[in-house]
């Protein structure tokens, strides 16, 4: 790959988001009805590659269970409102109330009581109940903690999920959690990441983890490059760690471990691009939060944006376009591609002949 000289003393390799990219048409065209966007991970298959981010913004338990019935995965935050608070509606129309310094102010006070494990278990049996898959997520700094709880509940799937997240965190503070240990330990599948680059993916496959996700400082509600200056574009963020899943599948000998990307992903064209860079699922955000049943009220943000000492978020306001049903199967009533996610990928695979996931990620692109 080449590089490129930044100055004397610094070169630097080229890498593309999703804007710089396009999805080039093939020979062959097919009948959106003919294509499947099925995906399995681990003994878990789904009808749709979608999984719901784990944001206070746009999960609730009944956001979670509305994506599990349409086909998807949502993932609940299990450190956010609903494992902190009874009933955190009244939080979330505040904080829906509020402008600028003062909201972020304000979700640092709402963020500072206690996790309770009892909300836990409540929360993921009401999703169980409802027949769905069952997801939660925690950060690295809170596994530990709280992961027995979570496990104990129920959940079917465990999500540890960070703005960047190592196999080889190195600390004088504290003892880090080892990730190798801690996913062998364990008897449900766990996906893991942010990571953005082929050594760091490969290492995060290297610890059992079932799914690596992919992104660092791209989402909508992200002011990471602007706080750390630390950032890496989508494109090939998802090509590189595609590459350490087909450089581990054989030294594994067969095992795969799926990539979903999880940044940068704000309209179906983004959903289709990021599948054709190799992504097997992407972890969505900001368009549900523009669903009119999402519990952000149109207003997004993640745990950077109520980070005690750094905020490295904010919260985002979305004008609100439909309900979660309508943003993933449509009917569309705009042409921004923050409408039917599913029918704009289905549409885009068979534009290119694919008829499924893992082929599509063969298709051919450009640099716009």
């Amino acid at each position: 790959m080449t590089d490129f000289e930044i100055g004397r003393a610094k070169r630097a390799r080229r890498a593309y988001s999703f804007d710089d990219i396009a999805i080039v048409p093939s020979r062959r065209t097919r009948d959106p009805e003919e294509v499947s966007t099925d995906w399995q991970i681990d003994a878990y298959r789904f009808s749709l590659p979608i999984v719901a981010a784990p944001m206070d913004s746009v999960m609730s338990p009944d956001t979670a269970i509305a994506i599990g019935r349409y086909g998807g995965l949502g993932v609940l935050n299990l450190e956010g409102l609903w494992t902190r608070y009874e009933d955190p509606e009244p939080l979330l129309a505040e904080v829906a109330g509020l402008d600028g310094v003062a909201g972020t102010r304000r979700l640092q006070e709402i963020y500072t009581a206690p996790i309770r494990a009892e909300l836990i278990t409540e929360r993921v049996r009401q999703i169980r109940e409802a027949g769905v898959t069952v997801a939660g997520s925690l950060s690295p700094q809170r596994t530990k903690e709280f992961a027995k709880a979570v496990v104990d509940a129920g959940v079917d799937m465990f999500v540890i999920r960070g703005t960047t997240v190592s196999a080889e965190h190195v600390s004088s503070q504290s003892e880090p959690l080892n990730l190798k240990e801690f996913i062998y330990e364990l008897d449900v599948p766990v996906i893991v990441g942010g990571c953005a680059t082929h050594t760091a993916a490969l290492h995060l496959m290297r610890t059992g983890a079932a799914g690596v996700l992919v992104g660092f400082g791209g989402g909508a509600a992200h002011t990471t490059r602007t706080v750390l200056g630390v950032a890496v574009p989508m494109a090939s963020a998802v090509a590189d760690v595609a590459a350490a899943r087909r450089d581990y599948l054989d030294e594994s000998g067969g095992r795969y471990v799926h990539v979903i990307a999880d940044g940068s992903i704000g309209t179906s064209g983004d959903v289709a691009k990021a599948i054709a860079c190799g992504a097997d699922a992407v972890m969505v955000g900001s368009p549900f939060a523009r669903a009119t049943d999402a519990p952000g009220h149109g207003f997004h943000w993640g745990a950077e944006a109520h980070h005690a000492d750094l905020p490295r978020g904010k919260r985002v306001q979305f004008d609100q376009v439909g309900t979660i049903e309508e943003i993933l199967f449509g009917p569309s009533r705009v042409a921004d591609g923050t409408m039917n996610l599913v029918g704009a990928l289905r549409r885009s695979m068979a534009t290119t002949g694919y008829t499924e996931l893992k082929e599509f990620q063969r298709v051919e692109v450009v640099t716009a």
